[in-house]
């Protein structure tokens, strides 16, 4: 794409803002989807690669943001198989916009695909139950649909963080559909631990400790049982954004290359100031502290033995890999592998995104 001229798909999209509690204070919040939008082109204006941006509508009218990503090198007229597309799914609180270190590096070699999740970024923001498997289901029916939609028939499915979890168990429930399962600091695998024994006893044992969750992370915590996650940001009004970039100033720090300003922290305001949809289902599928209710760990023997998985974690992160290291004994002699990248954190794909691009390269080459 000529980063100077952004493509039509993006123009006159604009998804109509829902109405919620949060609607009759337009003016309070600096935000709207238009500005979403306009921030985002900004972001997607860096693409090289051919990009084909623009609403999947679902069955249920429901809209799913979709880029769509291919080399526009003109390759020789060999006869070539086509290649499995990678479709890759955001975490909590994201959107298309994060991967755009990745999208230009993935898409030499096949198709990429990139969605907002339903009730985030530009998709559609309907209601979710407050039950934490209706929930779940929710967000895995509307990807099934998106596939059907595009006309997918099978695909490398990665996930980070929530987008792990939700690829996780969209893979158990159509197994078919996905020939590689990536999961890149998956959360909601791990069982919420048990009380620890007091400073004192069990001594004798090595604890190796990961990093501590970061302060944006505790925050969240803190609040999700009372409020919607996010709340904070829309009720700080016009502090919101400065909110963010105290909060995630590491957002800027990791595309300081491409944007010299503050389009990355904007971007994630601008999706995240919206009214709450996929927050409030994400918040259903939590418990205290931002467990998983129903953790993945309990169901990943459900994936078929013959779908290899791959489980990407920041040798820094405060996800703890060990959960990968149990995914591998659950699932035994099935192809299941578990890789650190060193210095990333959480968002392993902008932390160090020349390895992580090498690395998914790799595994997608392996599914061919």
């Amino acid at each position: 794409m000529d980063p100077a001229t952004p493509p039509a798909p993006l123009q006159n999209d604009c998804e109509t803002e829902s109405s919620s509690v949060w609607s009759w204070w337009p003016s309070w919040r600096p935000t709207s989807m238009s500005l979403l939008k306009t921030t985002e082109s900004k972001i997607l204006s860096c693409i090289q690669n051919d990009l084909w941006a623009r609403f999947v509508t679902l069955p249920n009218q429901n809209r799913i943001w979709t880029l769509t990503l291919s080399n526009k090198v003109v390759r020789k007229p060999v006869p070539q198989a086509p290649k499995t597309p990678l479709v890759m799914v955001h975490g909590f609180g994201g959107g298309v916009g994060l991967w755009i270190r990745n999208l230009d590096a993935l898409s030499q070699s096949r198709p990429v695909y990139a969605f907002d999740l339903l009730g985030f970024g530009r998709s559609s923001r309907p209601s979710f139950p407050s039950d934490a498997t209706k929930a779940e289901e929710q967000f895995v029916n509307s990807i099934e649909q998106w596939r059907q939609s595009v006309g997918l028939e099978n695909m490398i499915l990665l996930g980070h963080s929530l987008g792990g979890y939700l690829a996780t168990s969209y893979a158990i429930q159509y197994p078919s559909r996905v020939s590689h399962l990536i999961l890149v600091d998956p959360w909601g695998f791990p069982e919420r631990p048990k009380p620890q024994p007091e400073e004192g006893q069990g001594q004798g044992t090595e604890v190796v400790k990961r990093p501590s969750a970061p302060r944006w992370v505790k925050a969240i915590a803190a609040v999700v049982t009372l409020f919607n996650p996010l709340a904070i940001i829309r009720a700080a009004g016009p502090w919101g954004p400065g909110l963010v970039n105290r909060f995630r100033p590491d957002f800027k720090r990791k595309f300081e290359d491409l944007f010299d300003d503050d389009t990355m922290t904007q971007y994630i305001y601008h999706c995240n100031a919206q009214s709450p949809s996929g927050e409030v289902g994400f918040r259903a599928m939590t418990e205290s502290l931002g467990w998983a209710k129903r953790p993945m760990l309990q169901r990943v023997h459900l994936l078929p033995n013959t779908l290899p998985l791959t489980m990407l974690y920041g040798a820094q992160s405060w996800v703890d890999s060990s959960s990968g290291d149990s995914v591998v004994q659950i699932r035994g002699q099935a192809h299941t592998k578990v890789l650190l990248i060193n210095e990333a954190s959480h968002h392993v794909y902008a932390d160090q995104p020349e390895e992580f691009n090498r690395v998914v390269e790799n595994i997608c080459n392996s599914a061919l």
